[in-house]
């Protein structure tokens, strides 16, 4: 499957591609370029890792192939507390509400991290290539991204948070790892100062070309 900016500029990728590029170099985000219809039977009741590979599995298998992609999946979503992963709970009559909090961040942002490091630790490895990953995070994205990526052989990490303005649990879940592939760094300033300074980097596409610079916001 190819995918596309949404500014129309940079040429189509491939997923390998994609993931590892994060932004296109025109500054537009990558869209696939069509959209696959999915098979009924992703309707009936699966175990969550069985559904989310079916939903994600048209996206993905050009790249990882379905056996690939099975164990990864299986990988990423046994690192949750509960064995349904994100379970429903009923509060009403009527009303229901999933619990997207059992991963080991606690972070509802652990549901897609913890394959997205699988992933990337999968594409880099194979390539023989090495990334440096940057985000900016008001504390969940941070916390979950530091924990599916740390101690990845093919990855760096930096992850910017704005100081004073994260919970502390958070905080300490950036900023204790003892990994050496982890920088946590507390910034001066808001959470927008912080997505400034990584939308500035990805614009600088020779450092970005250098350090081959990879993004998880």
């Amino acid at each position: 499957m190819d995918y596309v900016s949404t500014r129309g500029i940079s040429a189509p990728l491939g997923f390998a591609d994609v993931l590892i590029a994060g932004l296109a170099r025109d500054g537009g985000l990558y869209i696939p370029a069509s959209w696959p219809r999915l098979d009924p039977s992703c309707t009936t009741p699966k175990p969550y890792a069985a559904l989310a590979e079916k939903v994600m599995a048209p996206f993905v298998t050009d790249t990882f192939g379905a056996d690939g992609f099975n164990r990864l999946v299986d990988a990423a979503y046994g690192q949750f507390g509960h064995q349904m992963v994100a379970p429903l709970t009923q509060i009403g009559a009527d009303l229901w509400v999933m619990e997207l909090f059992h991963g080991p961040t606690l972070s509802f942002k652990d549901v897609a991290m913890q394959l997205l490091g699988s992933m990337f630790d999968a594409l880099l490895n194979q390539a023989g290539q090495r990334a440096t990953i940057i985000g900016a995070t008001s504390g969940d994205t941070g916390s979950a991204a530091i924990e599916a990526f740390a101690g990845l052989s093919a990855v760096d990490v930096f992850i910017l948070y704005p100081h004073g303005r994260v919970s502390e649990v958070q905080r300490r879940q950036m900023t204790t790892p003892r990994e050496a592939n982890i920088h946590a760094i507390a910034i001066d300033g808001t959470f927008d100062d912080c997505q400034a300074l990584v939308k500035a980097l990805f614009n600088d596409l020779t450092f970005r070309d250098e350090v081959r610079l990879a993004g998880v916001n």
